[in-house]
């Protein structure tokens, strides 16, 4: 049986002013890998209560929601880096009527400590997303992790190879896999409603706008800038940058492409049976507003699988919404007819355009929340188990490699891997160094 790995100590300590607690912190140290629960490969029974901690409490106020709903799930911790935002995470748990306190803790690493605590949810950036996922599976926990989960091809390869090595479940908050209406809809394409699939196109209209010309200086007092870059090289602080805008600086984030664009790329590739694509390219650029901002904000993005297997496309428009053009989440086209995804439900059409079916199922979180403590207390098959997430990931990835690089790469279909050549490409596969005590 393999044993967790002890937590790195390189990191920088945090003061005892940023270590809030709003409950009793459990024993670390010698004892904190004891608990039984954290045994690897044990299955918790079906009446175990679940401990869970968040972390990052913008989009993890959704994680403390979808928890809070599920039968039998302590919310133990939540954290943050910014004491402003830990506070109010806190403060959400218990006026959304948490049975007990959460604690409240800006470092991670002690929930990590804690051997009552059976899983985390990460709701950080990007950049934290795989670093995050193996620490926490070496300390024996399960995991539930955002989109995309991974910064790049390395990390989304090198966390899957965790999971399994320390036999984790560990599942991507792609949520939609476990909506019934796209289940449904996707067994109806299995079915054959309209016949053999031939393409599938996603798309994501928005209308941001400019993220301005930031200034370096100190960060605010109630942000950890330190902790807040986690595993990225030390970079100045920028007033521009947190709690959002990092998505669109390459250092830290995937543009689009990895914020929104995974989400439909997941349906499309579900829909089609798709893997790894043999070509890739990704044009476009920053065309609305002259800012900081370095991935672009129009782009379209083609993923080529073989004339015998179809394909599937992305289009982006962050800053223009582009009305009164009607686009659909995902659109499936057969030889007999398309199907038209919405965020959570779908409708079927024959080569006409006259509607044939339909589902008018409601969006919900609880259900891919629910499948995540279910995989943990009865061994329940996760919806988006981390293996065949980032197969889709990936996706964005190479993408993100091909605008950056001339527009255009070239992917085994059978490894993943970047075609031999593509030297510029390559480079781009893996960060070049992490923060000591965050190397994956």
């Amino acid at each position: 049986m393999n044993k967790p790995t002890p937590l790195s100590d390189d990191f920088p300590a945090l003061s005892r002013r940023r270590f809030l607690e709003t409950a009793t912190a459990s024993v670390a140290g010698a004892a904190m890998f004891t608990g039984p629960n954290l045994l690897l490969g044990q299955v918790k029974g079906a009446n175990d209560r679940l401990r869970v901690g968040v972390m990052g409490l913008s989009r993890g106020k959704g994680h403390i929601k979808g928890y809070l709903d599920v039968p039998n799930v302590e919310l133990a911790y939540v954290c943050d880096v910014d004491d402003v935002r830990l506070a109010s995470g806190v403060k959400y748990a218990n006026d959304r009527g948490a049975p007990k306190p959460p604690a409240g803790t800006t470092d991670f690493r002690k929930m990590l400590e804690d051997p009552n605590v059976d899983a985390i949810s990460i709701a950080t950036p990007n950049f934290w997303h795989a670093p995050a996922t193996i620490m926490a599976c070496r300390a024996g926990k399960h995991v539930y992790v955002e989109k995309p989960g991974s910064y790049n091809c390395d990390e989304s390869r090198r966390m899957v190879e965790v999971a399994k090595e320390t036999d984790r479940k560990v599942q991507m908050g792609t949520q939609r896999r476990s909506y019934p209406g796209m289940i449904e809809g996707i067994q109806k394409l299995r079915e054959g409603v309209i016949g053999k699939l031939k393409y599938a196109k996603c798309e994501y209209l928005g209308a941001r706008g400019s993220i301005g010309k930031g200034k370096q200086g100190p960060p605010p007092a109630e942000l950890d800038w330190t902790m807040w870059q986690g595993p990225v090289p030390d970079a100045p602080y920028k007033d521009n940058l947190v709690h959002y805008n990092w998505h669109w600086h390459w250092l830290y984030g995937g543009g689009e492409m990895a914020n929104n664009g995974v989400h439909s790329l997941d349906i499309g590739r579900w829909a089609m049976g798709f893997d790894f694509p043999e070509r890739v390219t990704f044009n476009g650029g920053r065309y609305h507003f002259d800012d900081d901002q370095e991935t672009p904000d129009t782009g379209t993005a083609i993923f080529d699988y073989g004339r015998e297997n179809g394909g599937l496309s992305w289009v982006g428009s962050s800053c223009h919404r582009r009305k009164p053009q009607s686009t659909n989440f995902v659109t499936v086209y057969g030889e007999g007819g398309t199907m038209a995804f919405t965020s959570s439900n779908y409708s079927v059409f024959d080569l006409d355009g006259k509607e044939i079916g339909k589902n008018v199922e409601k969006a919900s979180d609880i259900p891919h929340f629910t499948n995540f403590a279910n995989a943990i207390r009865i061994n329940e098959p996760l919806n988006q188990p981390i293996d065949d997430a980032q197969t889709g990931a990936m996706l964005c990835h190479y993408a993100n490699i091909a605008y950056r690089t001339g527009g255009s790469v070239q992917v085994d279909s059978k490894t993943g891997n970047l075609v031999k050549g593509q030297v510029d490409a390559k480079k781009l596969w893996a960060r070049t160094a992490y923060r000591a005590g965050f190397g994956i």
